[in-house]
């Protein structure tokens, strides 16, 4: 045994729970009620970024979490990103203990309340051990999991400070693609500085079978507009004749796909590295069938490349998707009209070695070489705000990592995943010369960004045993064996 390991398992030793004191799972059971309830609470403020009316609401759900990170033990104050808040919190217990940043966000995305049928987005309710609204699992859950992971990791090694240097920033823009975090990151760069990054901000595989997330797909939006014709047109005078924006728009975005379902940007896939054989036999231990992916996820079946599994597809091939589709009148009174312009707003998932700018460059050739003369076009990609992919050194950290998990869990685990989603992950390790760890709370049935969202209960638990158990695992690490 090396003298790092050995250290190591002495300190993970000295950090066991106490005599007679209850265990990290027992404190967290105990505490359900009163984390359901604190959940509840911050839940009912409405913090959608996007919504300028909401803006004193995101104000409101910054001090809530200040208020809450404090009673907690940390000092916390509010940091200004744009038109909202980011919350900063700290607890510095000794330089020679590795400092871990933990990174998630408390502003939340727009809700329809028609599509929600079993509470109103922001009147939480528990059903069948789910606390259902809006944030409930993206991701005001995932920092709740953190306030509580902290109080279950001192009262069951009875510590009166945590086992490694504890920092928080908790952003209120992410919703709306972070527009401001680069700029606050510089700002406090300092102040942020750490040995390892924690990301909270994704999803687990199964309850019953945990597994540790090692990458995080890159995402590029886009905006296509098509124009047939300077105005709407009578569609009993033209019809048969005239062009319609549509019928363009639908050819467009229908040739996204080949057969095989391949994207057919040109040289899309240049740059894409071959699935390693270590890699596509991680992913083959998960427990995977397509019932049980279609009922997770509620929709009729499964498609995209072929030659790939639907793991693979999800964490380790790039993907484009159509997001939105507008054109005529689809509310209101008919009035029968061609329309002259046709909408899609899209969205491209990306892997490691793929550029944005390079991939932004393909989308527009290909809409170049489908756009017909007959009509004009415009494309809009935003560069600025996508994020690029990454992926999680392998080393002591990670292994930290599945030890805190297979703890939290109570059962053993060597399963790895990915996270389908992006995030500001290159960004922080970029800025901050850190690496990045993902542990999250959801699961892929949590209904993120849609209708009737809500967190598992015993997930929020689990998720809150394995980051109590997690900063003994760090803390028994020198800064330099995380970096």
């Amino acid at each position: 045994m090396s003298v790092g390991a050995a250290r190591g398992a002495q300190d993970r030793a000295s950090m066991s729970p106490v005599a007679g004191g209850p265990s990290v799972s027992g404190f967290l059971a105990a505490s359900t009620a009163q984390i359901v309830h604190a959940l509840d609470e911050w839940i009912r403020i409405p913090s959608v970024a996007a919504d300028p009316e909401r803006t004193a609401d995101m104000l409101r759900s910054a001090r809530w979490l200040r208020r809450r990170l404090r009673d907690a033990g940390l000092s916390s104050r509010l940091l200004r990103s744009g038109e909202s808040a980011a919350v900063y919190a700290e607890w510095l217990v000794d330089p020679d203990l590795p400092t871990v940043l933990v990174y998630s966000h408390h502003d939340v995305r727009h809700a329809k309340a028609e599509e929600w049928h079993v509470t109103s987005p922001f009147a939480p309710t528990v059903r069948d051990n789910r606390l259902f609204g809006r944030g409930a699992s993206d991701a005001k859950g995932q920092v709740m999991a953190h306030l509580w992971g902290l109080r279950a990791h001192l009262a069951a090694t009875g510590r009166n400070q945590p086992a490694v240097n504890l920092k928080l920033l908790v952003e209120g823009e992410e919703e709306i693609g972070s527009p401001h975090l680069a700029e606050l990151l510089d700002r406090h760069r300092t102040e942020l500085s750490c040995d390892i990054i924690v990301f909270s901000d994704t999803v687990q595989w199964q309850r019953e079978a945990p597994a540790v997330v090692t990458s995080m797909r890159g995402v590029i939006t886009g905006s296509l507009s098509i124009t047939g014709a300077a105005r709407d047109l009578h569609s009993g005078a033209v019809s048969g004749a005239a062009v319609n924006a549509t019928h363009v728009l639908a050819e467009v975005v229908g040739g996204l796909h080949d057969a095989e379902g391949r994207v057919t940007l040109p040289g899309f896939y240049d740059d894409v590295a071959p699935l390693t054989p270590e890699r596509r036999e991680e992913l083959a231990e998960l427990p995977y069938d397509d019932d049980s992916w279609t009922a997770r996820t509620e929709t009729r079946g499964v498609t995209g490349e072929a030659g790939y599994t639907v793991p693979e597809r999800l964490w380790e091939r790039p993907s484009i998707e159509v997001l939105s589709l507008l054109a005529g009148d689809p509310e209101g009174i008919a009035r029968a009209v061609i329309p002259a312009t046709a909408q899609a707003g899209l969205s491209i998932r990306t892997v490691p070695n793929q550029k944005i700018a390079t991939v932004a460059e393909q989308l527009r050739e290909y809409v170049r070489q489908r756009t017909p003369e007959t009509v004009t076009y415009s494309l809009e990609v935003d560069e600025e705000l996508s994020q690029p992919p990454y992926v999680t050194r392998r080393g002591v950290a990670l292994d930290c990592l599945e030890r805190a998990i297979a703890a939290g869990f109570e059962r053993p685990t060597g399963l790895r995943m990915g996270n389908a989603g992006g995030g500001p992950a290159d960004l922080l390790a970029r800025t901050l010369d850190a690496d990045v760890l993902f542990l999250g709370t959801g699961l892929p049935e949590d209904h993120w960004h849609a209708g009737d969202e809500s967190i598992d209960i015993d997930m929020l638990l689990r998720g809150a045993a394995s980051i109590a158990h997690l900063w003994s695992e760090l803390g028994a690490m020198r800064p330099a064996d995380l970096r």
